[in-house]
């Protein structure tokens, strides 16, 4: 069963089109969407919808070269919950997993990575098929994930293969991009080496985590010798909830210690590993409650959950609420903000 609007569209869409030297009104017009659709809060496209916003924008910039420009124009500037994900993973292989998590999760298209000897293969497609996807869409997904793995790795990789059913012209800027020659293939398909997809990601862009408040944002590279095991875990968890792999041994590995000497010092200090995480993933879904407009499923899924139901029981047994009662009382407290604050500054 689809997902009936599974785009969302966010204001860096508005700020997209205006880097691309368009008027968003006109993209708008073209695609025979609402006036006010980047104004509207968590405002949702179906799949179809979304093609003919691409296609507006494409029609608007009037640019051969657009998938290449929107595909590479990954930023780390603005919190994004799937570059985010995707960059405190450890390696290319476990970046492209997560987001083939968010895409099921969020939207349909589907992203299938393949992991084996010959290299890491990744395909995708969309779900809906009452509209064929544009053509310069396909080819900016193929960018987009090559340019991630550049970032992340902080080398310019270059893929063994990258295949698309519909090719741009010109396409002599595409494979210099890519490193490559992209060929017609019968599905979109990229092929990185088995040493690239599991080369260590590199990732520790500051800006990435000033999303956080301070008290969230306290890094494993930032504490100290006298820090305990404990503030030890805490900030293990910070970096490893996103890539969804914050169990206890993957917080041993990272601390260069056995599970069990890990176990032996939390108890020593009164506490329990499961204790930690629990209260790790209760402040930063109240973070992200609070400060953020990210859905529940969202916020699922960056906590590391299997699936968002799993995400609100476990919420309501960390505070006896749920939430979206979290989430309207910050909101009316924001509203009778001005009033409290009347004449203080």
């Amino acid at each position: 069963m689809g997902i009936d609007k599974p785009y969302f569209v966010s204001p860096a869409w508005k700020v997209l089109i205006h880097d691309l030297g368009a008027s968003h009104a006109n993209v708008l017009r073209r695609a025979g969407l609402p006036q006010d659709l980047f104004a509207r809060e968590r405002a949702a496209l179906s799949t179809q919808e979304f093609f003919r916003l691409w296609d507006g924008i494409v029609r608007e910039v009037g640019d051969s070269h657009i998938a290449l420009r929107i595909g590479s124009a990954i930023s780390v500037e603005s919190f994004d919950p799937p570059v985010f994900a995707a960059l405190c993973s450890p390696d290319l292989n476990t970046a492209m997993f997560r987001i083939s998590q968010y895409k099921r999760l969020m939207c349909e298209l589907s992203l299938h990575v393949d992991a084996g000897r010959q290299g890491t293969e990744i395909s995708f497609e969309w779900m809906d098929k009452a509209a064929a996807p544009p053509p310069s869409l396909i080819v900016s997904k193929l960018v987009y994930f090559v340019q991630l793995a550049r970032i992340g790795i902080r080398e310019r990789i270059v893929p063994l293969k990258v295949e698309s059913p519909a090719l741009p012209s010109p396409l002599q800027p595409y494979s210099e991009f890519f490193g490559t020659a992209l060929i017609e293939g019968r599905n979109p398909v990229i092929t990185f080496s088995q040493a690239d997809a599991a080369r260590p990601f590199l990732t520790a862009n500051e800006s990435m985590w000033s999303f956080f408040e301070p008290s969230l944002k306290k890094r494993l590279a930032d504490l100290t010798e006298s820090s305990t095991t404990g503030e030890k875990v805490h900030s293990s968890l910070l970096e490893l909830l996103p890539s969804g792999g914050a169990s206890l041994n993957a917080v041993a590995q990272r601390l260069g210690t056995s599970p069990r000497t890990l176990r032996r010092r939390l108890k020593a200090e009164g506490h329990s590993f499961q204790a930690i995480l629990d209260g790790t993933r209760e402040k930063l879904a109240e973070h992200y409650l609070r400060s953020t407009d990210l859905s529940g499923a969202e916020i699922s899924f960056l906590l590391g959950f299997e699936d968002p139901n799993s995400f609100f029981r476990a919420f309501k047994n960390w505070t006896g609420t749920t939430p979206d009662s979290v989430r309207r009382e910050s909101a009316q407290r924001l509203l009778a903000l001005p009033q409290t604050s009347a004449g203080i500054h």
